[in-house]
């Protein structure tokens, strides 16, 4: 599947992946506005033999496929990591 990833000017650390062929049409607006701005970060072919640094693409390719779009948030800090 042909993708293309934005990342997001409001929201640190916030990668959109969408279907190249549907762009942003199938993003619903809500989470368009809550992410603002999007700047395109690259091209990119998934395939399930294809590795990505935070996200399971056998996930990201469901997701695209069921609502259209992934979306990769920053990973979440354990509140109990920091403790010393």
């Amino acid at each position: 599947m042909q993708c293309v990833v934005y990342k997001s000017l409001r929201q640190f650390d916030y990668y959109l992946y969408v279907r190249e062929e549907d762009e942003l049409t199938r993003v619903p607006e809500g989470l368009k506005q809550i992410l603002g701005v999007l700047e395109k970060v690259m091209d990119l072919e998934l395939h399930e033999n294809r590795r990505l640094a935070q996200a399971d693409v056998r996930e990201v390719l469901q997701q695209i496929g069921d609502q259209g779009y992934f979306l990769q948030m920053p990973p979440r800090r354990d509140a109990g990591s920091d403790a010393s």
